[in-house]
């Protein structure tokens, strides 16, 4: 199948990370782009998170015992990851399709295709900044730190299963009274880290303000704070989006609105079962700063150095798709965040006054743990890019340059095999 024809643009829905990088591929390309974003561009999932660039993180969610110690979570706010039971029959489907991708080798088959996708993520975000891209990428590595040394060797041994030599990893984690000193920001209380080399972060709103002005430059025009009311089709073709305010006419549509996709997806006849993972974050002035990006292991809390300040942040709450800001949560990952970081506040209440930005987002998943790259079942020149869940900075440019080829060529990519529509309905 060819590639977009017809009149007008190929319009994105969607001013997110994901949404952005397939907008400056397909302009990179020479088509022309417009974009439409409900809010701000880089206002939902990609504001407030960790930033993460990374390959030893890259896996999906549904993983071997996850589901267990969700079960232990109900009636725990607190918890690392939290699930609120809904009396909704989709998310109780949603639940069951989790815990079916949750085995061993679901998770393997799930890891190498998020791996295959993301082989050239640091390659693309050096082109990015060559050719002007204000991308705020840093490499400073990642230090994984624990409170118990079986668990870090526990977590090293895991991780080295999925790596395939896909990244390096230390041979062991260095453990007693010398863990706290791979980072200066440690505690202590830290007793076995280990350093993966080369994995990077960024500052998500600076990279999405600078992907924004970059597409500025190639005359993309972006329509912000605009709300996509429906479709026109022809023949299985999109042939025009209609909004509040403009009717937009397009050659080829791409849905890549993070949470708010079902609802668009849904007009072209596709439902899409996306759930928000739900996650907090918050800045905070520490002293000393971390120097590499920081992932607590037992407390699946994590802390990024974002400018000048550092980005806190952590929890998966399956609660139903609401962006309601439950304090109890952004307690608990600054409460997690001491074991690892020390005393940086001596009492709760101290926070509303610590800290700054307190942020939650909802993070879409797929109960598979894998996105959706794709083209709309149905609709010759309807495409979506939704689902990436944690992994939407990680996976951004990678997501882009392939969705981009698939619609410039009409021939799908093959690392992009793994992420169609129709796998989810098997």
């Amino acid at each position: 199948m060819s590639g977009p024809d017809g009149d007008g643009p190929v319009v994105v829905v969607g001013g997110g990370v994901v949404g952005l990088c397939t907008a400056y591929y397909l302009a990179a390309a020479g088509l022309p782009v417009e974009v439409v974003e409900r809010g701000g561009l880089g206002s939902g999932a990609s504001r407030g998170n960790a930033g993460w660039v990374c390959l030893s993180h890259s896996t999906p969610v549904p993983a071997p015992g996850v589901v267990r110690y969700a079960l232990r979570s109900l009636g725990r706010p607190d918890s690392p990851l939290y699930l609120r039971p809904l009396p909704d029959p989709a998310f109780v489907r949603w639940l069951w399709r989790f815990w079916r991708s949750s085995t061993p080798a679901a998770f393997r088959r799930g890891a190498a295709a998020i791996a295959e996708l993301n082989r050239d993520t640091f390659d693309l975000f050096d082109d990015l900044r060559e050719a002007g891209v204000q991308t705020t990428l840093t490499r400073p590595g990642m230090v994984h730190a624990f409170l118990s040394a079986a668990e870090a060797r526990h977590h090293l041994a895991v991780q080295r299963e999925t790596a395939d030599c896909r990244y390096r990893l230390p041979d062991d984690v260095t453990s007693g009274d010398e863990a706290h000193l791979l980072d200066d920001a440690l505690a202590p209380g830290v007793r076995a880290a280990y350093l993966v080399e080369g994995e990077g972060v960024v500052d998500p709103e600076a990279f999405a303000r600078g992907l924004g002005q970059a597409l500025a430059a190639c005359g993309v025009k972006v329509h912000e704070h605009t709300r996509v009311t429906g479709f026109h089709t022809t023949a299985g073709r999109v042939t025009a989006l209609r909004t509040g305010q403009v009717e937009i006419p397009c050659q080829a549509v791409v849905v890549a609105a993070g949470m708010r996709s079902p609802a668009l997806l849904d007009l072209l006849g596709r439902p899409l079962p996306l759930q928000a993972g739900k996650g907090y974050s918050f800045s905070v002035d520490l002293d000393p700063a971390p120097r590499h990006t920081l992932y607590f292991g037992e407390r699946r809390a994590v802390a990024s150095p974002i400018g000048a300040t550092t980005r806190i942040g952590g929890t998966m709450e399956l609660s139903g798709n609401n962006n309601r800001l439950d304090w109890r949560r952004i307690v608990a990952v600054a409460l997690a965040s001491r074991h690892y970081l020390g005393d940086w506040f001596d009492d709760p209440d101290d926070l509303v006054t610590l800290i700054r930005d307190p942020w939650v987002g909802g993070r879409p998943f797929l109960p598979d743990g894998l996105p959706v790259i794709d083209r709309v079942p149905g609709h010759d020149n309807a495409y979506a890019a939704t689902g990436h869940g944690m992994l939407g900075i990680t996976l951004g440019p990678a997501t882009g340059h392939k969705l981009a080829e698939f619609i410039r060529t009409g021939n799908r990519p093959q690392a992009l095999w793994p992420f169609r529509f129709d796998r989810l309905h098997g």
